[in-house]
């Protein structure tokens, strides 16, 4: 049995999540943090669910409970939401807490790593609202070309 160097192991690790092989965990973890409604619960609970403003989002992190986001992420469907904050708790980006009141109340809220995570997408949202204009004047351009 042939042994491996430290740096052997090292190279070995950074291999392992190197996200252009396709055999790569990280693909299925970027997979599930490109998803729109990843995307809007990460910037609803990292800026305090507040209404779209000049500063974008850049409220406080704040728990929020099911039916606050469920109004807020406009089109979500209840089946959606709820396979999604599953599916960040599972991922160590967000808990879920239950308080034993009547009715029971349930409240999510960003984790230290869902927060590290959030600072992107904040940006990435932004992104996408400040140049949507420029992208749908793209898109028509390259579908009237399309169409000739």
């Amino acid at each position: 049995m042939a042994t491996t160097t430290a740096a052997q192991q090292r190279a070995q690790a950074k291999a392992r999540y190197d996200a252009f092989v396709a055999a790569c965990p990280s693909r299925k973890l970027l997979d599930r943090i490109s998803n729109k409604w990843v995307t809007l619960i990460l910037a609803a609970l990292g800026s305090g669910g507040s209404p779209q403003s000049d500063a974008g989002c850049a409220g406080e992190p704040r728990s929020m409970r099911y039916s606050e986001l469920s109004r807020l992420l406009a089109g979500v469907s209840q089946k959606m939401l709820t396979q999604t904050l599953r599916s960040l708790e599972r991922d160590g980006l967000i808990t879920r807490t239950v308080k034993p009141t009547v009715p029971v109340t349930v409240t999510y809220e960003l984790t230290e790593l869902g927060l590290s995570l959030h600072q992107m997408m904040r940006g990435l949202k932004s992104w996408a609202e400040t140049h949507m204009d420029e992208v749908l004047a793209h898109r028509e351009t390259y579908d009237e070309g399309d169409a000739g």
